[in-house]
C-alpha cells in the first residue's frame, strides 16, 4: 500500500492562506465534536451532515456546505487533512487565494449534488471533506500531471507520477460508486468523490487556460516549500 507524505512544490505563487486554514477549522470543528456526548455528536451530525431526503424536499440547503467541515472520526479526519495538505495549496499557490476559496467550497457542492443524485432518498448524513478535496485532486491531475507524489510502498521510500497516483485513485472511486448503486446503508460517500474529481478536471482545463501553469520545485522529502 502506498502512503503520500508530499508533494513537488509551485516555486513561486500565492500562499495558502485558505489551505491550510480549511485545514485547522476542519481540526477545530472535530475537536469541538469530541467534547460532544454521543447523543449530542450524533445530533451535530444530522443538523449540519448533508442528507439526501432533506435537501431533496427543499429543506436545509446549508447543510452542502456545513457538512464538508465535518467528520465523523479522527482517522476520517486524518485521512482528509493529509490530502489536503499535499494537494490543496500548490492549487491555491497556482490560482491564487480567493478564487482557490470558491472552486474548494464549489467543489463541495458539486460532490454534496451528486451524492444526492445517485442516493435519492437516503437519511444518512454525509460528512466529510473529502468531496471538496476530489474537486482539488482532480484539478491537480490537470495542472500538475508529472508532479512527484512522494510517499512509502510498504518500507521504501517511491516517488509516484501525479496522473499515476490520482488516476489509480479515480479508479478505485468510480469501481467502488458502481458497486454501490442501489446501496441503502450507508458507508463511503463514493459518488461524492467521484463528482466532486470530475468537477475539479473540469475546472483544471480553465485555470490551465486562466492561470497556466507555474515550474515546480523538485526537492527532498515530504517538505512544503515557502509558498507551499
Amino acid at each position: 500500500m502506498f502512503f503520500p507524505i508530499g508533494d513537488d512544490q509551485v516555486h513561486q505563487g500565492h500562499k495558502p492562506y485558505f489551505a491550510y486554514g480549511f485545514i485547522a477549522l476542519n481540526v477545530l470543528i472535530f475537536i469541538y465534536q469530541a467534547t460532544l456526548d454521543a447523543g449530542s455528536f450524533n445530533e451535530f451530525v444530522y443538523t449540519y451532515g448533508c442528507i439526501p431526503d432533506e435537501i431533496e424536499n427543499g429543506q436545509d440547503h446549508y447543510t452542502l456546505l456545513t457538512s464538508t467541515f465535518l467528520h465523523g472520526s479522527w482517522m476520517h479526519l486524518i485521512g482528509n487533512m493529509l490530502y489536503m495538505w499535499i494537494f490543496a495549496d500548490n492549487i491555491e499557490a497556482s490560482i491564487g487565494n480567493a478564487p482557490f476559496a470558491v472552486f474548494y467550497l464549489l467543489g463541495g457542492l458539486a460532490a454534496g449534488l451528486c451524492h444526492i443524485y445517485f442516493n435519492p432518498g437516503s437519511t444518512i448524513p454525509a460528512v466529510g471533506a473529502s468531496g471538496a478535496l476530489s474537486a482539488v485532486m482532480g484539478a491537480y491531475i490537470v495542472k500538475f500531471p508529472k508532479s512527484n507524489i512522494k510517499g512509502y510502498f510498504v518500507f521504501f521510500r517511491v516517488n509516484v507520477p501525479a496522473f499515476v497516483f490520482l488516476g489509480f485513485w479515480f479508479f478505485q472511486q468510480s469501481q467502488s460508486g458502481y458497486a454501490s448503486l442501489g446501496d441503502t446503508s450507508g458507508g463511503i460517500a463514493w459518488w461524492a468523490h467521484i463528482g466532486g474529481f470530475v468537477f475539479g478536471v473540469l475546472c483544471g482545463f480553465l485555470f490551465r487556460t486562466w492561470y497556466g501553469v507555474p515550474e515546480l520545485k523538485v526537492g527532498s522529502g515530504g517538505r512544503k516549500g515557502p509558498f507551499a
